[in-house]
């Protein structure tokens, strides 16, 4: 009997490498997971600046990694926590998985349909030149959205499942734009561990 754990969907999306793990984790493993990094993870809401104006970002956040490598995006500038034993734990995994060694996980912890993350690109100057970028979300199910930079009729929706991977790679960030739009449907948590790796 074949292993469900192994299966792979990949994205056949013009200058991109994205391949999608549905049931990367199994359900119990995710669960665990789930709650413990809801618990323990020092969560925080940082104020990002639009046109001018400063807003509170629609998540909570939290960065780890394994150097002292701050991150930067939309004004924000974050300083890495030392990874705890569970997120090496789960960064192990995935680095089985995908043959990378990351340095640096961003946490996502988006508590209701209103908590969201606009169209960007993961191609800040820390991630260099086609940067791995790898995704595990636990928690409530949410669509993630793609869409070409430059040919508009390219667009792309997955339902990211608890305890599925997705995995950006190649020149996807230098093409396609991504987000987690805001729903009005009446939906739990979800928290998103975005491995990556800072030169």
């Amino acid at each position: 009997m074949a292993d469900l754990f192994q299966e792979d969907i990949k994205l056949n999306l013009p200058d991109s490498k994205i391949v999608y793990y549905p049931s990367f984790l199994k359900k119990n493993e995710a669960d665990t997971y789930f709650e413990l990094l809801k618990r323990i993870v020092p969560w925080q809401q940082d104020t990002i600046k639009v046109f001018g104006k400063e807003y509170p970002q629609p998540r909570l956040t939290a960065l780890y990694g394994s150097n002292d490598r701050t991150y930067s995006y939309s004004n924000i500038t974050m300083k890495p926590l030392p990874f705890t034993n569970k997120l090496l734990e789960i960064k192990q995994k995935i680095e089985i998985r995908t043959d990378v060694t990351f340095t640096t996980c961003l946490l996502n912890l988006y508590r209701d349909g209103r908590d969201s993350n606009g169209w960007h690109a993961d191609d800040e100057k820390e991630l260099g030149v086609n940067p791995v970028i790898a995704s595990l979300t636990l928690g409530q199910e949410r669509f993630f959205h793609l869409k070409h930079r430059k040919n508009k009729t390219l667009k792309q929706k997955i339902l990211l499942e608890h305890g599925s991977l997705l995995v950006m790679s190649g020149e996807t960030q230098s093409h396609w734009l991504h987000q987690i739009p805001k729903t009005t449907r009446p939906i739990g948590e979800r928290i998103n561990l975005t491995f990556r790796v800072i030169k």
